[in-house]
């Protein structure tokens, strides 16, 4: 005999162990984020630290890449603090070539694919930052990030900048240091230029997220010109990441590790000030 449904609950008969309801199917935990923006920026700025400071608003997602390093035999549980230094730089690079990447792929600096495999059941991705493909712009070599930089800073300046040398040129120029290695390095003919109109460039060039400055050759065996490095591209080469933690300090980015003698603009990413664009623009 059937008893109906309040015969069961009157004999205290759970309905769905008797399959006459269906069960809930307990959700999934949702996994935490790591702030891609917000690591790259600690990847470049942290080591130049003098100290195992955290980089404002990098702290949680950093430790999360770095308890994914430690959990693969990495990085030593001590240095899982935060702070995006040397170690975890080192156990970063490790991880890249555990994954097959060399070269300006293999420098410690996080990209969308090695993270996202780092963190395969563990984090997921926000505020993802690519380079882009590369391209060519008066016959140098860039990427797609950098090239849209160059032309929000010559909208800004109002001038159409003379590249004298771009990105991805290993051995074009011993006195590059091997920053033009990778993505994200320009630099930019300055004589032709009065003293204002140069001032005026690098302002531009910093106010949308390259780290920049006046090289002259007073300087090092080279002309005057303006040498530029996009902050957080990730293609950026190993010397290219220590300049823009550099700038980060308020160093001038050379080999004597001077203070900055550039024009005084607060320091962003393309991405910050894309968004800067957003928030004045009238609803």
């Amino acid at each position: 005999m059937k008893l109906p449904r309040r015969s069961l609950l009157a004999f205290g008969v759970a309905l769905p162990a008797l399959g006459l309801l269906p069960q809930a199917v307990p959700a999934a935990a949702a996994l935490p984020t790591v702030d891609m923006e917000m690591v790259l920026k600690a990847a470049q700025w942290d080591p130049a630290k003098a100290d195992s400071a955290v980089t404002p608003g990098a702290g949680p997602s950093v430790k999360l890449v770095e308890t994914a390093l430690r959990e693969r035999g990495l990085l030593d549980p001590s240095y899982e603090d935060g702070h995006f230094g040397t170690r975890t730089v080192t156990a970063y690079a490790q991880w890249q070539r555990d994954l097959g990447y060399s070269g300006i792929d293999a420098t410690g600096l996080p990209g969308r694919t090695s993270l996202t495999k780092l963190g395969a059941g563990q984090f997921t991705l926000t505020r993802v930052v690519t380079a882009g493909a590369r391209t060519t712009h008066q016959g140098f070599p860039i990427n797609e990030r950098t090239l849209a930089m160059l032309r929000a800073a010559q909208g800004r300046s109002g001038r159409t900048y003379v590249v004298e040398q771009g990105s991805y040129s290993p051995g074009t120029d011993p006195t590059s240091a091997g920053t033009h290695d990778g993505g994200g390095a320009l630099d930019i003919d300055a004589e032709a230029l009065t003293a204002a109109q140069r001032t005026a460039a690098v302002t531009a060039l910093r106010q949308v997220g390259f780290a920049a400055w006046l090289r002259t050759p007073a300087q090092g065996d080279w002309p005057l010109h303006i040498h530029a490095v996009a902050i957080s591209d990730p293609d950026l080469s190993a010397p290219a990441q220590k300049q823009t933690g550099a700038y980060y300090e308020g160093r001038n980015g050379l080999a004597g590790n001077g203070a900055d003698d550039g024009p005084h603009v607060p320091k962003v990413t393309y991405e910050e000030y894309l968004r800067s664009l957003q928030h004045r623009s009238p609803s």
